[in-house]
């Protein structure tokens, strides 16, 4: 009884183990703070959940996550992509392949919205072309010659930086951006990043500006369109609750019915695997079958459902014998002693009758042995001494047989 109470003391404290773990990883899901900073899967007022799922719920509309690390965009026919919390150091130096991507989803007739991280504090000069978490790097160098900065060279637009207002506690206020154009937007916005556009083509229109710095810029390329934005904010799900321009959103993502989310640029990738594999072709059924089968058979092999024997009741258990132990005991508890030699000599002379193995002169000594022991008195017969005598006649080498006595 001691060890069994130790055992279910054991499996609840387990289980409630489990069960707190379980809910911990629940409510970190579920507030999606383990994402990054306006990551669409996360829901406090950093990501951009919130714009996600209101899209979703539009009718003829399609979202989608884009986890690829391979630097491959969708189809651009009715597509709108949005490249959000993107820094300057991943726009500075890009592969030639990527560029060529990019230019070629624009040309097809995509829309790619990039919305640059909110930069409060002037940025440091860095060397090298890094990229983002989730996107294969180029080599190690000052400047890779497979690439090229695709926002001064091809876009014709560099970036600039102008500090923001300080606010109480070391915070920065936000600043007020206008409209420069006739279209249908705010008139202005609270504009959360120190980062402003420069040095423009004359092919790029000017839709939010700082003053005389634009902040919000687009331009058309073939059949597709390019906005670049200074600032994040407006997507995330504290602008859904406090600063909520729908209007704005609207013409961001345009009329495209596919609306993509750049999830992989900020490290969250999904490589190909098992666990992939599973999700995609929905085995989770097949999963949770073979866990059943191996726990049961660790089952099987670990709990005995008979009952348990103690020392004592085994040693007080009585063997059991051999087939011809069993034949033995049969012969003593149905034949007397003394019918046992008439018994085998008669069943022996059936089969001689059958096979005629022997001469007639050896089955007629053997005869002859068997007459003199069942002759004797009862006290004297020993069927073991006739039994050996008939069987020295019929194998021995020769037919003189000697008497019973002399076999003693």
């Amino acid at each position: 009884m001691k060890k069994g109470a130790s055992t279910l003391i054991l499996v609840l404290a387990g289980a409630l183990f489990a069960g707190g773990l379980f809910e911990l990883f629940k409510l970190r899901f579920e507030a999606g703070d383990i994402y990054p900073p306006y990551s669409s899967l996360r829901s406090d007022p950093l990501g951009t959940m919130a714009l996600f799922e209101s899209l979703s719920r539009m009718p003829g509309v399609s979202l989608v996550r884009d986890f690829n690390s391979n630097n491959n965009l969708p189809p651009g026919r009715g597509t709108t992509y949005l490249h959000l919390a993107g820094t300057r150091e991943e726009w500075a130096w890009i592969p030639d392949e990527l560029v060529q991507e990019i230019q070629g989803y624009i040309l097809d007739g995509g829309r790619l919205v990039v919305a640059f991280s909110p930069e409060t504090s002037r940025p440091l000069s860095r060397g090298g072309p890094p990229f983002g978490p989730g996107r294969t790097p180029p080599k190690p160098g000052a400047k890779n010659p497979s690439s090229s900065p695709l926002l001064k060279d091809r876009w014709g637009v560099e970036l600039g930086f102008e500090a923001l207002p300080p606010g109480e506690g070391g915070e920065y206020d936000p600043v007020q951006v206008r409209n420069r154009t006739q279209m249908p937007l705010p008139d202005s916005l609270d504009w959360h990043s120190g980062m402003f556009f420069t040095n423009l083509n004359a092919s790029w229109t000017t839709v939010y500006s700082r003053g005389t710095n634009p902040v919000v810029i687009e331009r058309n390329l073939g059949s597709g369109s390019v906005v670049l934005l200074s600032d994040s904010f407006c997507f995330s799900n504290e602008a859904m609750v406090q600063d909520r321009h729908p209007d704005l959103l609207a013409w961001l993502i345009g009329s495209a019915r596919t609306i993509e989310f750049d999830e992989a640029h900020l490290g969250l990738t999904e490589n190909p695997g098992v666990a992939s594999l599973i999700r995609q072709y929905r085995l989770h059924g097949l999963v949770a079958g073979v866990f059943l089968l191996v726990g049961l058979f660790i089952w099987k092999h670990s709990v005995s459902f008979t009952p348990r024997v103690s020392e004592a009741q085994a040693q007080s258990e009585v063997a059991g014998k051999d087939s011809a132990a069993g034949f033995v005991n049969l012969l003593r508890r149905n034949i007397a002693p003394r019918d046992l030699l008439r018994i085998c000599f008669d069943e022996w002379t059936k089969s001689f009758s059958r096979r005629g193995t022997h001469s007639i002169a050896r089955v007629d000594e053997a005869q002859a042995v068997f007459a003199s022991e069942t002759a004797r008195a009862s006290a004297d017969r020993d069927p073991l001494r006739g039994y050996r005598e008939i069987r020295r006649v019929l194998k021995g080498p020769g037919i003189n047989r000697r008497p019973p006595d002399s076999a003693q």
